[in-house]
């Protein structure tokens, strides 16, 4: 049985997965922390902008316009990206992949536009492509690189309720269920981030910034030692660097001082991300993709005087 409080569970954002070069950093972190620690599964988002173009596609469908265009854009940036990160070995399956999937997200639009109108519950599936192309992507991208990896769907293992948009987990089944399929295989797992699934099947989303919490769901169920949140930035701010020059991350913080931070508009995290991890008192650990050697912000019960967590 393996020990699942010495897991590690890591989160990759839009930016992050947003080309293949920028994967290509994602990689390497991935492959450097594996060689030391165990990685129980690496949860992403979609590459960045593809959430917003799938939206732009349903809602085109749904008023009866020609959204080809747009499906063609996406199914070109993701064919290029497996070309830019996948061997030979394993690249005319990935390409497979893509236009399968691709395939199916036009029948999702052509469904729409004959509904005529975009349900919450259409909106849902229509969105779900982004993560189900980049998780599939990245995992055959580490097989090229020698990682032992493997694609999860976060739909076989995260049950929620119809509140489409906005779904409710149901926390006894998705925990057993990532349990089970964790302890079922040692080799890390690549979970679409975002999306789930209600009991009699169909999808549902977590929320905009879903991801997160996912990574916190499979950490909190794996009672896992660390959740890592990798973004485009060196951890959470004293405040918004992009418009004051002498903002500085800061090195700790409790989860209540992360949530009130969150509601009062810091963008690091989406608020929900913590609870799961508050209540397994599991560390959240937010570093920077493109400066992995930034030490980042450790999100944690402890004060930041006392927070004693090094990397």
């Amino acid at each position: 049985m393996t020990d699942m409080a010495q897991l590690k569970v890591l989160k990759f954002g839009g930016t992050s997965m947003g080309s293949a070069d920028a994967m290509k950093k994602v990689i390497a972190i991935i492959a450097e922390e594996s060689a030391s620690e165990r990685i129980a599964a690496v949860v992403v988002s979609a590459m960045s902008g593809v959430t917003d173009a799938l939206i732009a596609i349903a809602r085109a469908a749904a008023a009866k316009e020609d959204a080809s265009a747009l499906i063609a854009e996406l199914e070109t940036r993701h064919v290029q990206a497996v070309e830019g990160l996948v061997s030979d070995e394993y690249r005319a399956e990935a390409v497979a992949m893509v236009r399968e999937r691709i395939e199916s997200l036009r029948r999702v639009a052509v469904s729409i536009t004959d509904a005529g109108e975009l349900s919450p519950e259409s909106l849902d599936h229509a969105m779900s492509y982004g993560e189900r192309l980049s998780a599939h992507i990245l995992a055959d991208a580490l097989k090229s690189h020698g990682v032992d990896a493997g694609y999860l769907d976060a739909r076989e293992v995260i049950r929620t309720n119809d509140a489409f948009g906005a779904a409710i987990v149901d926390f006894d089944t998705t925990d057993a269920a990532i349990v089970a399929r964790v302890a079922a295989g040692s080799r890390l797992l690549v979970v679409t981030g975002f999306i789930g699934k209600t009991a009699d099947g169909r999808t549902t989303t977590l929320g905009r910034g879903g991801s997160d919490y996912t990574a916190s769901i499979v950490g909190a169920a794996l009672s896992a030692s660390v959740i890592e949140i990798w973004t485009d930035v060196s951890g959470v701010y004293t405040t918004d660097p992009r418009k004051v020059k002498e903002a500085f991350p800061l090195e700790s913080l409790t989860y209540l001082e992360a949530i009130e931070m969150s509601y009062f508009g810091a963008k690091v995290i989406y608020p929900p991300t913590m609870y799961p991890a508050m209540e397994k008192k599991i560390p959240l650990l937010i570093k920077n993709t493109f400066a992995p050697k930034d030490r980042g912000t450790v999100i944690s019960e402890k004060s930041a005087a006392n927070s004693g967590f090094a990397r």
